[in-house]
């Protein structure tokens, strides 16, 4: 159920720079606040499950643990494929040589051939629905030339998305000593490929199978037969991984990502993610508590064309908490005195912390909602006069 938006209440424009604000709700804002369980025990080696809209970890173990990725290598060549389809490099519909390298490459494979036509989009099922080694080679090559030029790309693409920890050698994720990632590196690059290229997550990842050549093979993420509520990410394995899943399931407007890795079977992988899902959902909430260019306050402009500017944020800012903390979070405003003009839209102009239990739990800078020009010199004079004697 979407719940209202935290409003502020009953703000008034002071010289004051914070200003605290009681926060309005549609329950009592004096609900108790929610006991919840631990999260679950799960039989793997490291684990990670975050909201997608917030951004924040609900529950976490060995986030930060060096682990080998396996075939979850292959979200960060689909992310690059979509860019460079994004960017005209590629074209769904062109066709890509197959190498000798891909062809006769080791492990799952979608069983392209040499000499026969696959266009990018083939090869992009063949990629993501059932993990297709040879269909990795074929886009790097494709894109970049060699593997390890695109292996290049994909650690330069890491860097820019935040990912601290994370080193890649191969665009399919065979094992290499110097092939590694963590999860909480692999949250950030799962969260990346659905916010940046949204239309093609949806298109390809919930796909159940896919044939090419002859061959019909079933998409190995076993949640999406299982659970209604997951519509992709992608799975590994080897001897030395273990079995991972990245799974990604929405109810309503909420999303949560699961990373598992390490698990000892296959079955065992999609059971664990499943847990660690329904606790995310059974007991934490996600709100929107402002929508991008939503106005915040009204705070006084000194020497402009106008006396006020509205307070905005750039991007939508949701909190994730226990069901039932919403209802004890309070705000606080702070905002830059005396605010001069000439004030630029989007200029940062204040701060808007939530605070539980004493404690901040998020920050945003707040943005100005327009532009406001410098008043004329009578005005600027008036304002300098004004600003004097206060």
């Amino acid at each position: 159920m979407t719940k209202h938006p935290i409003l502020v209440r009953s703000i008034s424009i002071i010289s004051a720079t914070t200003l605290y604000a009681a926060l309005s709700f549609s329950q009592s804002a004096h609900a108790e606040s929610a006991q919840i369980a631990p999260p679950p025990s799960l039989a793997v080696k490291a684990y990670l499950l975050k909201d997608f809209n917030s951004g924040h970890v609900i529950a976490t173990q060995n986030a930060n643990m060096r682990i080998e990725p396996a075939s979850l290598t292959k979200i960060m060549t689909a992310y690059l494929s979509f860019k460079a389809v994004k960017n005209g490099h590629l074209q769904l519909t062109q066709t890509l040589p197959v190498s000798e390298v891909a062809w006769k490459v080791e492990g799952s494979k979608m069983f392209i051939e040499p000499n026969k036509p696959v266009t990018v989009d083939e090869l992009m099922h063949g990629m993501i629905i059932v993990s297709g080694n040879d269909a990795s080679i074929a886009l790097a090559e494709g894109i970049a030339s060699t593997e390890e030029l695109f292996a290049s790309m994909m650690n330069k693409e890491a860097k820019r998305l935040g990912m601290k920890n994370t080193n890649y050698v191969n665009a399919t994720g065979l094992p290499d000593p110097q092939h590694y990632t963590t999860a909480e590196d692999l949250s950030i690059l799962a969260s990346a490929l659905i916010r940046d290229f949204p239309e093609d997550y949806k298109r390809l990842y919930s796909v159940k199978e896919y044939s090419y050549n002859n061959i019909k093979q079933p998409n190995r993420n076993r949640l999406l037969w299982l659970d209604p509520n997951v519509d992709g990410m992608k799975t590994g394995h080897t001897e030395s991984a273990g079995y991972c899943l990245i799974s990604s399931a929405k109810r309503d407007n909420t999303r949560r990502i699961s990373v598992i890795l390490g698990a000892p079977t296959d079955a065992a992988r999609a059971t664990e993610s499943q847990k660690l899902l329904n606790y995310g959902f059974q007991f934490f909430d996600s709100t929107l508590v402002y929508k991008r260019g939503q106005p915040i306050n009204q705070l006084k402009v000194w020497k402009g064309s106008e006396n006020i500017v509205a307070s905005t944020v750039a991007s939508d800012v949701y909190l994730t908490l226990p069901k039932g903390e919403y209802a004890n979070v309070k705000a606080v405003i702070s905002s830059t005195q005396p605010l001069i003009a000439p004030i630029k839209k989007g200029q940062v102009i204040g701060t808007v912390k939530f605070m539980l239990n004493g404690k901040v739990i998020e920050q945003r800078s707040m943005v100005a909602a327009k532009a406001v020009d410098t008043a004329g010199i009578l005005g600027r004079a008036w304002d300098s006069i004004k600003l004097l004697l206060q």
